[in-house]
């Protein structure tokens, strides 16, 4: 892949993405939509894996510089933010679905596949960089009112956030600087990584279509932004062990919307080839290939 092709793909001049006009009840819709893949394919056994993987990071994280404690609530509310990447594979899961073919949580993987990944995985670390800016805001907001000293107990540090001037301050600042966070984010990948997936026009022209759609339509953006914000709420609750299930709702749900809000062009969608081929072996009998992912190709 060249870098044209990454950043404007052979399709952003030839058939650029046209959008359509939406409101808050297509929001809804598309929940409606993304609920009905989830009955249908049990997503959530593989993201289970996937989100104790990450809480197994995030928790090694704090043992390791011990005294973040003041970062959880960033670090929790910030999964938002990377969360459109993350979601990658049950994107997949339901554009096949909508293709006709009977998906389960293995064509998950199949993203690892795609034509786009190069250009999924620079616009996913766009996500990374807005991140990590995001806790660094966090912390300096946190100094700003506390000091480098970090909370001495969980207890402790939530009775004066709760109990305090300076707490509620932190909870004030905090919420504002965090809005804008995630107002950003919003507005960049509402459907850009949907349209990487679906069609090769690169990172530029995919940002752009979602950042042209929160403008033309910033209610139904703002609804789902919404939507997605008390899924996340909901599924923290308790633990976080509710984002295993609430997670991949959302995932499949973000698809739907994404195809009530741009119109489809199946002469320049990315090909959805099969979880498996059967191969032709020298005998003439078809058999299946050795990996569900990497599919081999000729017989022995």
């Amino acid at each position: 892949m060249t870098a044209y092709e990454l950043y404007w793909g052979r399709d952003a001049l030839a058939a650029p993405p046209v959008i359509r006009a939406i409101g808050p009840a297509d929001c809804f819709t598309a929940l409606a939509q993304g609920y009905d893949d989830f009955r249908a394919m049990p997503s959530y056994v593989a993201f289970v894996g996937l989100f104790y993987a990450v809480a197994g990071v995030a928790l090694a994280s704090f043992a390791s510089f011990g005294d973040g404690l003041h970062l959880l609530f960033p670090l929790a509310s910030g999964f938002a933010l990377v969360g459109p990447f993350v979601a990658i594979g049950l994107y997949e899961m339901s554009r096949r679905r909508e293709l006709g073919q009977n998906a389960d949580w293995r064509d998950a993987f199949m993203a690892l596949r795609s034509p786009a990944l190069p250009a999924i995985f620079a616009l996913g670390l766009l996500l990374a960089v807005l991140f990590l800016a995001w806790m660094g805001a966090a912390q300096a907001i946190y100094e700003g009112l506390y000091g480098d000293k970090a909370p001495a107990s969980a207890t402790a540090f939530a009775a004066d956030v709760l109990g305090t001037a300076r707490g509620w301050w932190l909870i004030g600042i905090g919420g504002l600087v965090g809005f804008a966070f995630a107002v950003v984010a919003l507005c960049v990948t509402v459907v850009s990584f949907q349209i990487l997936l679906d069609r090769d026009v690169g990172v530029f022209v995919a940002v752009g279509t979602s950042v042209r759609l929160a403008m033309r339509d910033p209610l139904a953006v703002a609804t789902w932004g919404l939507i997605v914000a008390a899924g996340l709420v909901v599924g923290s609750l308790p633990a976080f062990l509710g984002l295993a299930l609430v997670m991949p709702i959302l995932g499949h749900s973000s698809w739907r919307f994404y195809r009530l809000a741009v119109e489809r062009d199946p002469a320049h969608e990315h090909p959805a080839p099969p979880l498996t081929e059967p191969q032709v072996h020298a005998s003439g009998v078809k058999g299946k290939p050795n990996s569900f992912l990497f599919p081999v190709r000729g017989g022995s």
